[in-house]
């Protein structure tokens, strides 16, 4: 049997950026392993939802099982890591925050799972963890020092098409609309078709995902886009009723979702060729 292990920083990264392949994986018979690596203790809780005296991490994890039902997954496994909070942050030297943890000792952790497994493919961020979290950077790290470790043969990059956004982008100016998604994105308070909002996060793209022709697989799960944005529901700790992934209409968020983007480590991809369409070969 193929198993699929998707390696997260926190819960709920698993939804937005590998919630489609999962569930396409699941679908066709593959085992599907969510691996986290912290508890996502410094996330900012949705106003209300808590208990009294309910840590936060105890509902995230709760979350984590949620959400994995719901896309197929057969296995969540935590590697008991500290959220590190963005980068910059005091919390990121915290004791046994995933920022300082020994890549090697981390990287054990989980090559432990895949040998357990015996996957085949293994999902990870890409080296600057898709937007500069710190927790994702490490993510990239272990990741591939567990594949290493284990010997697992593939390894996909998850990340951001970034030409893909800055073409969304163009397009919503040139028709002098932003919506509600992207609004949000560019910080636009009432003017939306802001000229400035628009160029300053032009320039952020430089920090975000990356270019196209460094990604090699697209995988299209605009079929499966609903199941992403249930399981986004699953994380009620971090998604507010109002929150833009929830209230955003359903074409805005297939442009967004509705493709997922990976760079498959040591094999790239020539110049001209179409994107894969799969990480798995077809039975």
């Amino acid at each position: 049997m193929t198993t699929l292990v998707c390696f997260h920083a926190h819960p709920d990264d698993e939804c937005i950026s590998t919630g489609g392949v999962m569930a396409r994986a699941a679908a066709a018979g593959i085992r599907v392993v969510l691996v986290v690596a912290t508890r996502g203790e410094r996330g900012e809780p949705t106003p209300g939802v808590l208990a009294e005296g309910e840590p936060l991490w105890e509902r995230r994890i709760s979350e984590s099982y949620a959400s994995a039902q719901i896309l197929g997954v057969q296995r969540v496994e935590f590697l008991g890591y500290v959220d590190s909070g963005m980068m910059g942050e005091t919390s990121n030297e915290s004791p046994y925050s995933f920022w300082t943890a020994d890549v090697d000792a981390a990287a054990g952790r989980l090559a432990s799972i895949l040998r357990e497994e015996n996957a085949q493919i293994l999902t990870i961020y890409d080296n600057n963890g898709g937007y500069g979290h710190p927790d994702h950077i490490m993510v990239h790290r272990v990741g591939l020092r567990a594949a290493e470790m284990a010997g697992t043969p593939r390894v996909f990059e998850t990340t951001m098409n970034r030409d893909h956004f800055e073409r969304m982008l163009a397009k919503f100016t040139e028709a002098g609309e932003v919506p509600p998604a992207l609004e949000a994105a560019l910080e636009v308070a009432e003017d939306e078709t802001s000229t400035g909002a628009q160029e300053e996060f032009v320039a952020s793209l430089d920090e975000f995902g990356k270019p196209e022709s460094e990604i090699t697989h697209a995988v299209n799960v605009a079929d499966l886009v609903g199941l992403k944005r249930e399981a986004m529901l699953a994380h009620r700790s971090q998604i507010a009723d109002d929150s833009w992934f929830l209230t955003m209409d359903p074409d805005s968020f297939a442009s967004a979702f509705g493709t997922e983007w990976f760079i498959e480590t040591g094999v790239p991809r020539a110049e001209g060729d179409p994107f894969s369409d799969a990480l798995w070969p077809a039975e």
